[in-house]
């Protein structure tokens, strides 16, 4: 009678074909986008539509690139990084603040208000942040889009980075301040390069989050010119709902700085860890 092999176990196969079916549901929308971008109009309705292009081209980016491509790329940027930089930068010294600042009834209270800010939803305060942006004149413009992104990204970067914080050894505090150092000091040279991976996960997850973001500007913006990319894709595929492959061309063209960001974050997360373990 044959023995199992001690230690050896048998291959999972049911695991193994749900895996399969999964990927195959997650690439081929993806496959289907990018190769319809290199498309034709004409092409596209007369050929298979998972058949790859026999002549790739790039009229449906270029359609794209000349419809005010570049601007809405710009606000998103200007919006993005004008969001994520004060908030994360305020979220990890509050963070800090509430984690070494002892058990003060000032802090114990700043710590539950940014809580309860995780319980507020946006769509629950989109009109009285409309009628807040109307009344401070900031109506149509790209600072409307960065003040409300901040305020919202901050009660989640608070709660993660302080978490991070408190796993900080007291003895490297205790430390610090024995040879001297300010409490700036020990924030910027100790705590931050120690919380890096939380730090950089926080920027790359307020980014993606504000980069896709689409009700704000929805009702806070109404000029062509201040169009961040979500809008400017809906309405472009409004314009161009016909042209299938100058629509998915805009697609890519809005994904691609996600993808880098990921990329970029991703490699930065892994060399904090590095530096985090090697501290």
């Amino acid at each position: 009678m044959a023995t199992r092999t001690p230690g050896r176990e048998r291959p999972n196969w049911a695991a193994g074909a749900v895996s399969l079916a999964w990927l195959a549901i997650v690439v081929i929308p993806i496959y289907w986008i990018v190769i319809t971008s290199f498309k034709t109009q004409s092409t596209y309705y007369a050929t298979n539509p998972l058949a790859p292009p026999t002549e790739p081209n790039l009229d449906a980016y270029r359609l794209v690139i000349e419809s005010d491509f570049v601007l809405y790329f710009a606000n998103s940027l200007i919006v993005t990084a004008g969001a994520v930089i004060p908030a994360v930068t305020v979220s990890f010294m509050a963070a800090y603040a509430i984690v070494r600042g002892g058990n003060g009834r000032f802090l114990r209270s700043v710590n539950w208000l940014f809580l309860m800010g995780l319980a507020i939803p946006l769509q629950a305060t989109v009109i009285p942040i409309y009628l807040i942006i109307i009344r401070l004149s900031l109506y149509d413009s790209l600072l409307a889009l960065i003040l409300p992104s901040i305020a919202f990204a901050i009660p989640l970067s608070v709660l993660i980075l302080a978490n991070f914080i408190r796993d900080v050894p007291k003895e490297l505090f205790e430390s610090m301040r024995l040879d001297g150092a300010s409490e700036w000091g020990t924030l910027w040279r100790l705590a931050f390069p120690l919380t890096r991976p939380a730090v950089v996960t926080v920027t790359v997850y307020n980014a993606l989050t504000i980069w896709n973001g689409f009700l704000l500007p929805l009702i806070l913006t109404q000029s062509p010119d201040k169009r961040v990319l979500p809008l400017a894709l809906w309405s472009f595929q409004g314009q161009y709902s016909i042209n299938v492959p100058a629509v998915l061309a805009s697609v890519v063209l809005t994904t691609l700085p996600i993808l880098v960001l990921y990329v970029v974050g991703r490699r930065q997360l892994l060399s904090g860890l590095t530096a985090g373990f090697g501290k």
